[in-house]
């Protein structure tokens, strides 16, 4: 077997023209630091911010290169943007006040819909006051509602979602977890659950359970391989469903996986759930934040609380030197939580363990609940339930704790 080495790997990047055709990709500087562990190989592109979503392609075409060096079983390859000297995005404006009428910020309504379709007839009408937490209709049974979003995907929300109900159930609440995503359910595959929730006496469901989480999820009621084909009213009707005719139980927390971006799904839970705030996850790479941005923008516009944001793949130790490597930038994240005045939750390492446990359907939190991992997951269960408990002060009333009469 051929001994993969970073000279090889630049080497070949040297196939690759830069932007515009000129030079390639390794004399004009833009790669960074090359890590390579069991044959996987792991990089990013720095490019103009300007320019990122023109230049994935070129992103694609240098993934594609190194797969094809021998000895290379996969690669990793991110866009990093290079944000010129005093173009650092302006402080996102302050939420909005219900008699206001709508923002016309550009990242209120950003579309990340996997349908492609516009949300504009979902957003609430100019200087209509939205229903408060209050106002709107508990689930029967849980105390406290928390949605983990993120402005685009592939940042590791679900994991960090699964991680987080587990973490929150380690530091000693009853917790259950709803996956959102009706187009990419993933919670089945996260947590090793199989089979069909069994309905009760024709009216609800029960859900599903492993680790002692309740679980609900599209992908227990359609096969894995069925593509999810539902414009917005079909989404709304499905979520509510899964909230609202579940039999959920006495919970102290419903953490709820959003998908990724801002369409039908988050509008219908901002708008119809009392949500006691949202966590937003997001990678240190300027792309991934000026995405995160969308999803603070939507869920200020729609007065949700934001709990604070999880950096993802904040940095990777090398599992046989224990050297750090910062291949998507480090610290993005806290930067902009410190920027927006939310808090930051913490920096999740990115490891062989949390990807190999997620497949598995063991996340790390429950198997191996001694490592850094679950350590990190749990100082951000700690700083999210604080964040909830305190939120519920300022207001004069606990989470809402709701029982069947």
């Amino acid at each position: 077997m051929v001994d993969v080495t970073r000279d090889i790997v630049l080497d070949a990047l040297k196939s690759v023209r830069g932007p515009d055709l000129e030079g390639n990709i390794v004399d004009l500087g833009m790669v960074s630091d090359v890590f390579i562990s069991d044959g996987k190989v792991y990089f990013s592109i720095t490019v103009p911010a300007d320019r990122a979503k023109e230049l994935d392609p070129l992103r694609a075409a240098a993934e594609r290169c190194v797969k094809d060096v021998p000895g290379v079983k996969g690669a990793m390859v991110a866009l990093t943007a290079d944000r010129k000297a005093g173009d650092a995005p302006r402080p996102a404006p302050p939420a909005a006040k219900a008699s206001a009428g709508p923002s016309h910020s550009s990242h209120a309504h950003a579309g990340h819909s996997h349908a492609g379709h516009s949300h504009g007839s979902s957003a609430p009408a100019g200087g209509a006051r939205q229903p408060t937490a209050a106002q709107k209709a508990g689930i029967p049974g849980v105390g406290a509602i928390i949605a983990v979003a993120s402005g685009k995907g592939g940042v590791g929300k679900s994991t960090t979602s699964v991680n987080l109900a587990l973490a929150l159930q380690a530091n000693g609440l009853k917790v259950g977890i709803l996956d959102a995503d009706i187009y990419g359910p993933s919670m089945p595959r996260l947590l090793g659950i199989s089979g069909r929730p069994q309905q009760i006496d024709g009216r609800l469901i029960r859900p599903m359970e492993n680790y002692g989480l309740k679980v609900m999820s599209m992908g227990f009621l359609v096969d894995e391989e069925v593509a999810m084909i539902w414009r917005g009213p079909m989404i709304q009707s499905a979520l509510l469903q899964m909230l609202r005719e579940v039999q959920w139980g006495d919970l102290d927390v419903l953490v709820v996986d959003m998908p990724p971006g801002t369409g039908d799904a988050q509008l219908t839970m901002a708008q119809q759930v009392p949500l006691a705030g949202a966590v937003i996850v997001s990678t240190p790479q300027d792309l991934a934040l000026i995405d995160a941005r969308k999803g603070l923008a939507m869920f200020r516009k729609v007065e949700v609380p934001v709990l604070g944001i999880v950096e993802n793949m904040s940095y990777f130790i090398a599992p046989d030197t224990g050297h750090r490597y910062d291949i998507f930038g480090h610290g993005g994240a806290q930067r902009e939580a410190e920027r927006i005045g939310v808090p930051f939750l913490g920096g999740v390492p990115l490891t062989m363990g949390i990807r190999e446990t997620s497949d598995a359907g063991t996340p790390v939190v429950v198997s191996d609940p001694e490592g850094e991992a679950a350590r990190i997951y749990r100082e951000v269960a700690a700083k999210v339930w604080e964040q909830v408990t305190a939120k519920a002060a300022d207001t004069g009333r606990a989470p809402p704790r709701i029982v069947f009469e």
